[in-house]
């Protein structure tokens, strides 16, 4: 069984988000520890790229500054080999496509494997081209996790009888970012998702509040969050962890 599926064995998962580097990588090491200290049950680590089509101007921001400020892929691969000294829960890479072959494909995939990064989230990698990483993650057990948006529709079936992990459901339209209302018929998508898959479901993009969190949990197994949490670290800079660690307690708080 994937490591993955520990997140939802206790009740619904609580998934933040938070970019590596960003202000710096001691934030982000300290950040990492709070969220799994006040209820985070899985975490998602961003790896910079220049060019990150999936994401809103927040998460845009903060890839600009810490490619600026010197993260690479080997420093963030130390900052794992750190957190993973206590940090038990999953972890999985979310980045782009451009930065695993930049590395080298089976070596980037290899190295998740060994630092203990249990997936990875690759929003432009087209479903029908996951072929490119899908040996590779197999032949080192790195779940290649799959995404399940509002325009999958006829896709929906065979991502999800296919899907590895837990399935990403994107809850609106465009890219990542707070969202004042979630208006996307998630009921019918996660209908059709469970007709084909047991895997847990988690729903992301938008998702900002106690009672946006709470609502979409009441159809999904788990809730993901990351601009919400790239603007707290935008406004406290390295004293975030505190306020992370307030944040990821009211949100784990709210879901059912």
């Amino acid at each position: 069984m994937s490591n993955i599926c520990k997140a939802f064995e206790n009740g619904k998962a609580f998934i933040p988000f938070i970019t590596c580097g960003y202000p710096d990588l001691n934030v982000t090491y300290e950040c990492v520890k709070s969220m799994c200290e006040n209820g985070a049950d899985l975490i998602e680590l961003g790896i910079p790229f220049s060019d990150p089509v999936a994401e809103g101007v927040v998460i845009q921001n903060a890839n600009f500054r810490a490619l600026a400020a010197g993260v690479t892929t080997d420093k963030i691969f130390e900052l794992v080999r750190r957190l993973r000294i206590d940090v038990t829960i999953p972890l999985v890479f979310m980045t782009y496509a451009n930065v695993i072959f930049s590395y080298g494909s089976e070596k980037f995939i290899k190295i998740c494997a060994s630092i203990g990064i249990d997936g990875l989230i690759i929003p432009d990698l087209p479903f029908e081209e996951k072929g490119e990483f899908l040996p590779d993650c197999r032949k080192y057990g790195v779940d290649l996790i799959s995404m399940i948006a509002p325009t999958s529709e006829a896709r929906i079936a065979k991502i999800a009888r296919e899907a590895e992990g837990f399935l990403y459901i994107v809850s609106s339209l465009g890219v990542t970012g707070t969202r004042e209302n979630i208006t996307t018929d998630l009921s019918a998508i996660m209908r059709s998702v469970r007709e084909n898959s047991d895997l847990p479901c988690a729903i992301g993009f938008g998702i900002s509040r106690p009672e946006q969190a709470r609502d979409m949990s009441k159809i999904a197994d788990g809730v993901i969050v990351g601009s919400a949490i790239i603007k707290i670290l935008e406004k406290y800079g390295t004293e975030s962890a505190k306020y992370v660690r307030e944040y990821v307690r009211s949100m784990k708080d709210a879901i059912i």
